[in-house]
């Protein structure tokens, strides 16, 4: 291969791989909006239909009765988690960092507010509840949001001290932890599709239950460190074709899953309000 042939296909690979980059962005938002409008119109919306019973659907005892403040902590976690995702994706556009910097600034105050709001509801609800998954979720999901209100407030001191490239380091790592919940189901799901759901129990007390109760956020906070610090670039062509190939293969079956959500578990649930 000569030299401009080389140069023509790794522009034609770098084109290929930043566009594959953005439809896989724009697809993990969409599965977070579908994922954040279930959220709100199953659980917000049982309050003011006064029916919070709703909310053990699909899973038991998020809401029982006599346990107010459990019960108002597990609420707030649910309209800010939805917030979340909705906005989470926003304050990673470039274009819109970069021509709209106050509207980018006011985004993240809610967002920050939101998320540290989403950890402290959650957290509350397990002291006060616990989760369906016993000890070893508790510990799990505690961790979580504690992990979610750090990122949350780091992200927020650093971009007051215009610290950018670290506020955007904690940034990232917020965005990893807002979506947690959304990816929680995304990694269900394809185990459930590809095992059929080897290890996993009901009440979610089977050995693949407790390694995901770590796992759906700890595994993400890796690989982006791993990023974060790494100064590797892909250069060459054959690392252009195989990120290609691997973001191509993340798109497909991410859209597959996300189809199955809201055709089987979101849509039906959402119908049945």
């Amino acid at each position: 291969m000569t030299s401009a042939q080389y140069a023509k296909w790794d522009a034609r690979l770098e084109t290929l791989l930043r566009r594959l980059a953005s439809t896989f962005a724009v697809l993990v938002w969409s599965s977070a909006i579908f994922f954040s409008l279930y959220i709100l119109l199953l659980y917000i919306g049982a309050y003011f239909v006064d029916d919070l019973a709703r909310w053990n659907h699909g899973a038991s005892e998020l809401y029982v009765e006599g346990m107010p403040i459990a019960t108002g902590g597990i609420g707030i976690h649910f309209l800010a988690g939805a917030i979340i995702l909705l906005l989470g994706s926003v304050q990673l556009i470039k274009r819109v960092r970069d021509r709209y910097p106050g509207f980018h600034r006011w985004v993240g105050r809610i967002y920050v507010v939101a998320s540290v709001l989403t950890a402290l509801g959650g957290i509350i609800f397990i002291v006060l509840h616990g989760t369906i998954g016993g000890p070893v979720m508790n510990i799990g999901f505690f961790l979580y949001g504690l992990l979610m209100a750090v990122a949350a407030v780091e992200t927020a001191r650093h971009a007051r001290a215009k610290r950018i490239e670290v506020h955007r380091a904690w940034a990232l790592r917020l965005y990893l932890l807002a979506i947690g919940s959304w990816l929680y189901r995304m990694e269900y799901g394809f185990w459930f599709l590809f095992t059929g759901g080897v290890g996993s129990t009901p009440n979610l007390t089977g050995p693949f239950d407790r390694v995901m109760t770590f796992f759906f956020y700890l595994a993400p906070l890796v690989i982006l460190e791993f990023f974060l610090r790494s100064r590797y670039r892909a250069t060459s062509i054959a690392m252009k074709a195989f990120a290609s190939f691997a973001l191509l293969l993340a798109t497909v079956l991410l859209l597959l899953m996300t189809l199955i959500f809201v055709f089987e578990v979101w849509g039906p649930a959402i119908w049945e309000i």
